[in-house]
């Protein structure tokens, strides 16, 4: 059996800045991903607001984090973790590779968008179809913007949005918002967003096969746009830790502001935790902090 200090589960922007963390302070560390280092930030074309760097393309950001973690010892492990248990104080990993113990296990296995099913929205994703709006909205200042979605990020989103768009349209599935009943009224009073309720996108559409153009609703209406936001809610990847530690209603590992789990030398980083804003950049804060904390808890362990 292998046997580590730190296993990290994900290597998005969270793992790999908790791997790197971790083993700068000199402890051996695992990250362990089935698909290429860098989570979400592989999906992002461009990343602008992420702090010190300007203007970057993602996978840029996922190399950079990536050779660092690797500079500082990390090994990557290309493989699927499918169990982990807790026994006395050691931590059993059940990966591809065979079984891994470790004193310590930071969680950072991110969250995925849910997808509409639309014709066109992954050939588009990064190239005018979006699920981000602080991310990728002010590269779409003075345009047309459509929002999909009905619910509070929705809501608050188009709002964001209206602010640096020429126009929004909401679409939304429902002849009501879902959102709270503030949110709607400061959606209705904003003079730059418009409405298409009970429609559906079924197809995001290019004139130049390059970038958005329009976006097609199921009652063959086109609304044409520069851009398609859409906010139909996030799935949290948890499923390993249903029975092992406490969950949301919504499948988030709760995690307080020390990124502490109900298990302790268990911590939780990222999108996969109950958390307010979810960031690129508070993403790889959460990482350096679960990783401080694992750094306390193995060291209370000598104690």
């Amino acid at each position: 059996m292998k046997q580590i200090d730190i296993a990290v589960i994900g290597a998005g922007p969270a793992g790999l800045s908790a791997a790197a963390y971790a083993a700068r302070a000199g402890y051996t560390v695992s990250c362990f991903d089935q698909l290429a280092p860098g989570g979400q930030l592989l999906l992002i074309d461009e990343i602008e607001n992420y702090p010190g760097l300007g203007l970057i393309k993602g996978f840029q950001l996922a190399e950079q984090m990536e050779n660092q973690a690797s500079g500082f010892g990390v090994e990557i492990v290309y493989a699927k973790v499918s169990s982990i248990k807790k026994e006395g104080e050691s931590f059993l990993l059940e990966t591809e590779d065979g079984e891994v113990e470790a004193k310590s296990v930071i969680a950072a296995t991110g969250a995925a968008h849910r997808h509409l099913g639309a014709e066109g929205e992954e050939e588009y994703q990064g190239k005018g179809v979006s699920y981000c709006a602080t991310c990728d909205g002010p590269f779409f200042r003075g345009k047309d913007i459509v929002v999909v979605g009905g619910g509070d990020t929705a809501l608050t989103d188009a709002l964001y949005l209206a602010k640096l768009a020429n126009t929004v349209t909401i679409v939304h599935r429902r002849n009501e918002f879902r959102g709270q009943k503030i949110l709607s009224d400061r959606v209705l009073a904003t003079k730059n967003i418009k409405l298409a309720l009970s429609r559906q996108v079924v197809k995001i559409a290019s004139d130049d096969g390059k970038k958005v153009s329009k976006a097609i609703l199921d009652d063959g209406s086109i609304l044409n746009c520069d851009a398609v936001f859409i906010f139909v809610g996030i799935t949290p990847n948890s499923e390993i830790f249903n029975s092992f530690c406490e969950l949301d209603k919504n499948g988030f590992i709760v995690a307080n502001d020390k990124m502490e789990t109900s298990v302790k030398g268990f911590f939780a980083a990222g999108d996969v935790r109950t958390t307010a804003f979810r960031q690129v950049v508070t993403a790889a804060g959460d990482g350096a902090m679960a990783a401080h904390m694992a750094d306390e808890y193995i060291s209370s362990l000598r104690k």
